[in-house]
């Protein structure tokens, strides 16, 4: 049976070293605000807003929440974010993605000061991680590695393994394998076009699963004894949850698996908590 990574747990660790690091700053007279912009009534966004600014209470970060109606402008919006942008109590802004269909995600996302973009997505963060230097690293992707790190599995490490990310959005798979190759990992992305998928995850050591698509990948995709994490998280008609990965069937073949729910999607909360008290100690 394979080892379970625990994200609830790993997760709730973080939180608690930032809510002593939070009331240290705030000692020394540092503190700040994150700002969430929700635009619609998404009831899935409408719950990631609720748990960030449950996460923002925990740890003792003020936060405020900015719901707008679906027929916002993308005017609007940007004026919005400019306005925040200038505010020097605000140190991180958050738009809650997806955004209505008639807005530029890119532009909105370029308009938030990259001083400000406490979820890593702008090109001046991206770009830093490129190139190795300090700035805010996607949540997802810096989750999946405390994680790995954290979890502490017997004679594990990153450095050195072969890493397969099935997926390769701008969100998870292209700074995931930034930051496989910043361990000494080596890393291969494999997408909607990769030719033969289950023969190229077989050869995964660590096999990420990033691609949308509830139950994709069973054992058949997975070697022996590899470490399996799955981003995926969808409502199935029952009203449960589960991830683009077989759990039942591929913990038989894995060495680590995370679960749906409890694995990833805490830890991704977490790291915007830590990119948030980043924000306030500049």
């Amino acid at each position: 049976m394979a080892y379970l990574i625990d994200g609830k747990r790993i997760a709730q660790e973080i939180k608690d070293e930032l809510k002593d690091k939070v009331a240290a700053l705030k000692a020394q007279g540092k503190s700040g605000t994150l700002v969430v912009i929700q635009v619609g009534s998404d009831p899935a966004s409408s719950v990631y807003v609720r748990n960030k600014k449950a996460a923002c209470a925990y740890i003792g970060i003020d936060s405020i929440s900015h719901e707008l109606p679906e027929d916002t402008t993308e005017e609007a919006l940007l004026t919005l974010i400019s306005e925040l942008n200038q505010k020097p109590e605000v140190k991180g802004i958050l738009v809650q993605l997806p955004i209505p269909k008639h807005m530029d995600e890119n532009k909105v996302i370029c308009a938030i000061s990259p001083e400000k973009d406490v979820d890593g997505f702008s090109p001046k963060s991206v770009g830093a991680l490129v190139i190795g230097q300090k700035g805010f690293v996607s949540c997802t992707p810096a989750g999946i590695i405390e994680l790995l790190v954290r979890a502490k599995l017997p004679d594990f490490s990153i450095e050195g393994k072969h890493c397969v990310i099935v997926g390769r959005s701008n969100i998870v798979g292209k700074p995931m394998a930034l930051l496989m190759l910043r361990e000494n990992a080596t890393v291969t992305i494999a997408h909607s076009k990769t030719k033969n998928l289950p023969a190229l995850c077989t050869q995964a050591d660590i096999l990420i699963v990033a691609m949308g698509k509830p139950g994709f990948i069973g054992a058949e995709y997975v070697k022996e004894g590899a470490v399996v994490i799955d981003v995926g998280i969808h409502r199935k008609e029952d009203g449960k949850l589960c991830g683009d990965v077989r759990f039942r069937e591929v913990e038989q073949k894995a060495f680590a698996i995370t679960p749906v729910p409890g694995g990833v999607g805490p830890m991704t909360i977490a790291m915007l908590m830590k990119n948030c008290v980043e924000s306030i100690e500049v």
